[in-house]
């Protein structure tokens, strides 16, 4: 019975830590499409250049974040669940304020409404 919870053990392990890498990658592929997508948009002077690169760098955040998230299956020691949590926090803060700058730049991106509505056109 304890030999197959050792190999029980080291699947899981294993598993996480495929699972993490492949959601790292993921991360990491969305980061550098959005940047050359971006640095295309910035060559044809776009003006959502700003939101499309704040979107993608969300998003790979995310996956990162997964990452993170599934390592913490994994963690056996006290110091490092607390070094995993910082990341987890740096992380999420960081995506917190993407999300704000994507909402402030929808905002500024937003065509100006007429503000005298009153006067015919």
């Amino acid at each position: 019975m304890e030999g197959l919870y050792s190999v029980s053990e080291n699947v899981l392990r294993y598993a996480v830590e495929y699972s993490t890498l492949l959601l790292e990658l993921f991360g990491i592929c969305i980061l550098v499409f959005t940047a050359v997508k971006s640095f295309i948009f910035w060559l044809k002077k776009d003006e959502s250049i700003r939101l499309e690169l704040a979107q993608g760098i969300a998003l790979a955040l995310e996956f990162k974040l997964g990452g993170e998230v599934l390592r913490t299956v994994v963690v056996r020691e006290w110091s490092e669940l607390g070094i995993l949590g910082a990341i987890i926090a740096l992380r999420a803060t960081l995506t917190f304020l993407i999300h704000w700058e994507i909402e402030k730049e929808k905002i500024a991106l937003q065509p100006k409404e007429n503000i005298n509505k009153d006067t015919p056109s």
